[in-house]
C-alpha cells in the first residue's frame, strides 16, 4: 500500500511538473523571440520612416507586456515547484544548479525593467534612444533561456563535481557544471525552437488576417518581419537538432535507444518511421522500416554501431519507447515542414520582395504557428521522459528526489483550474486589443507627443 501511494505521489509530483513547465515554455518562448521581432520592426519603423511597421512595433510592444505578464505567474510557480516538489535535488544539489537559475533571476529583473523602459519610452524618449532601450530585453531574453537551459542540460549530463564514498557532492566546480558537455547543443537548440515558435506563432495570425480579405501592407509586413525570423532559424534548428540526437546516441545512449527503437546494439540499424514498440520482446508492429538510416543519422555509416537497450538495466529504462518515438518522428516532421514552408516563403522574398499571398501558403502559413507549438512540446517530452528514472542521469533518480508530502494531486488539480483562469483571462485581454486596433487605426506619429488635450465641448465651440 505504502509503495502505490508513493507511486501515486511520485505521478502527480511529474503531472504537475509536466504541466506546469509544458505552460511555461511556450511564454518563454515568446519571450525570447517576441522582443526580437518587436525590435526588428522598430528598426524599420524608425530608419525607414515606415509607419506600418511602427505600427506593428507599438501594438507588438503591448502584446510582448501581456505575455511577460504572465509568464511571470507560470514561472513564479515552477520557482516554488522546484523546491516543494523535488527537495531531495536541491538538498544534495542545490550549490550546483542554484548559480544558473540565480543568473536567470538577474536577467529576468534587466528584462522586466527594460520593458518597463520601452513601454514608457513611447513619444517621449528620442527615436534612437528608445530603441536602444529594446536591446536589452532581447539579450536578458536569450541570457535568461541560457542560463536556465544549461542547469537542464547538467542534469542530462551532470559535471563540475566529485561524489565522495558516502555520496556526498564535494569540490563543486560552478563553471564546469554550467557549461557541461550537453550545455553547448541544448543551449542554442532552445533560443532556435524559440525563434521559430514566437516567430511562426505571430505570423500565423496575420496570414489568418490575410486569409480573410486584409491584404493591405500593414498584415503583409506583419506576416513578413516574423515569418522571416523564424524561417532564418529553422535550417539552423535542423542543423543542430541534427548534432544534438547524435550527441545523445553517445552520451545518453538509454534514451537514443529508446526514442529510436534500438533494442540490440548492433550496426546496419533500421530507422522506424512511427511504429509501435513492444516493451517485453522488443518487437516492433507497424510503421515504415528503413534498413541501416540509424546508422547512418547516428554516425554517417551502415557500419555505425549503435547501442541498444540491452546494455540498459531494466529499471534504468525509459518509459513508454513509443510515446518517446513518435514524439520524435512528429517533431522532426513538423520541423522539416516548416523548413520547405520557410524555402518558400525565402523564394517569394528573393524574387517578388514580398511574401507568398497564395492560399496555400497563407493556410500553411496559419496552421506553423501551432506546428511549431506541437513540435516545442514533443522535444521536451522527449528531454525529459527520455531522461528517466533520473533526475541527475545516473546519479539521482527521480523517486529520490521528490517530496514525502502529501496532497500533490490536490495541489495539481488547483494549478490547472488557476493556469485555464490566466490563460483565458490572457487571451480575453489580447483578442480585446485586437479588436480595438482593427476598429480605430493609430492616428499618433510614431515617436511624437501625444495630443491629451480634450476636443472643445458644443457650447464652448460657441
Amino acid at each position: 500500500m505504502s509503495a502505490l501511494l508513493a507511486a501515486t505521489d511520485l505521478t502527480a509530483a511529474r503531472s504537475q511538473m509536466a504541466f506546469t513547465l509544458g505552460t511555461h515554455i511556450i511564454l518563454s518562448c515568446l519571450g525570447v523571440g517576441f522582443p526580437l521581432i518587436m525590435l526588428i520592426a522598430n528598426w524599420i519603423g524608425w530608419k525607414r520612416d515606415d509607419a506600418d511597421a511602427m505600427r506593428l512595433a507599438r501594438r507588438w510592444s503591448k502584446v510582448v507586456a501581456v505575455t511577460f505578464a504572465v509568464g511571470v505567474v507560470t514561472g513564479t510557480v515552477l520557482s516554488f515547484e522546484f523546491g516543494i516538489l523535488w527537495p531531495g535535488l536541491f538538498e544534495r544539489f542545490g550549490e550546483i544548479i542554484g548559480l544558473p537559475f540565480a543568473v536567470e533571476g538577474i536577467f529576468f529583473f534587466v528584462e522586466a525593467i527594460f520593458i518597463a523602459i520601452y513601454l514608457y519610452g513611447w513619444d517621449r524618449l528620442s527615436p534612437r534612444a528608445h530603441f536602444w532601450t529594446g536591446v536589452p530585453i532581447v539579450l536578458s531574453g536569450i541570457g535568461g533561456a541560457a542560463a536556465v537551459v544549461s542547469a537542464n542540460a547538467w542534469m542530462n549530463q551532470p559535471a563540475g563535481f566529485d561524489l565522495d564514498a558516502a555520496g556526498n557532492v564535494t569540490n563543486v566546480d560552478p563553471l564546469a557544471a554550467i557549461f557541461n558537455d550537453a550545455t553547448s547543443y541544448e543551449v542554442p537548440h532552445m533560443i532556435f525552437a524559440a525563434y521559430m515558435v514566437a516567430g511562426f506563432l505571430v505570423a500565423s495570425v496575420y496570414a489568418v488576417g490575410m486569409l480573410r480579405g486584409r491584404r493591405d501592407r500593414y498584415h503583409r509586413l506583419g506576416l513578413a518581419i516574423p515569418f522571416a525570423v523564424a524561417a532564418l532559424a529553422t535550417p539552423i534548428q535542423l542543423a543542430v537538432g541534427d548534432t544534438a540526437a547524435r550527441a545523445i546516441a553517445t552520451d545518453q545512449p538509454s534514451k537514443y535507444a529508446s526514442m529510436e527503437y534500438v533494442t540490440t546494439t548492433s550496426t546496419h540499424v533500421p530507422e522506424y518511421i512511427f511504429g509501435r514498440y513492444d516493451t517485453t520482446t522488443g518487437d516492433v508492429s507497424g510503421g515504415i522500416r528503413i534498413p541501416d538510416l540509424n546508422s547512418l543519422l547516428a554516425g554517417f555509416s551502415p557500419d555505425t554501431k549503435v547501442i541498444g537497450l540491452d546494455t540498459v538495466p531494466v529499471d534504468e529504462r525509459p518509459p513508454s519507447p513509443t510515446l518517446l518515438h513518435w514524439c520524435f518522428d512528429i517533431m522532426v516532421g513538423i520541423g522539416t515542414a516548416l523548413f520547405f514552408l520557410a524555402a518558400w516563403f525565402g523564394w517569394s522574398m528573393w524574387r517578388r520582395r514580398r511574401p507568398p499571398e497564395h492560399k496555400l501558403f497563407l493556410w500553411a502559413a496559419a496552421g506553423a504557428g501551432v506546428g511549431a507549438v506541437v513540435a516545442l512540446e514533443c522535444g521536451w517530452i522527449v528531454t525529459e521522459v527520455g531522461r528517466q528514472p533520473w533526475v541527475v542521469y545516473q546519479v539521482l533518480r527521480t523517486a529520490d528526489a521528490v517530496t514525502n508530502a502529501s496532497g500533490i494531486g490536490v495541489a495539481l488539480a488547483i494549478t490547472v483550474v488557476v493556469y485555464a483562469l490566466l490563460f483565458t483571462t490572457a487571451i480575453l485581454v489580447l483578442r480585446s486589443m485586437a479588436r480595438r486596433w482593427r476598429e480605430h487605426e493609430d492616428v499618433d506619429v510614431p515617436y511624437g507627443p501625444r495630443d491629451d488635450t480634450p476636443a472643445p465641448t458644443a457650447g464652448a465651440a460657441g
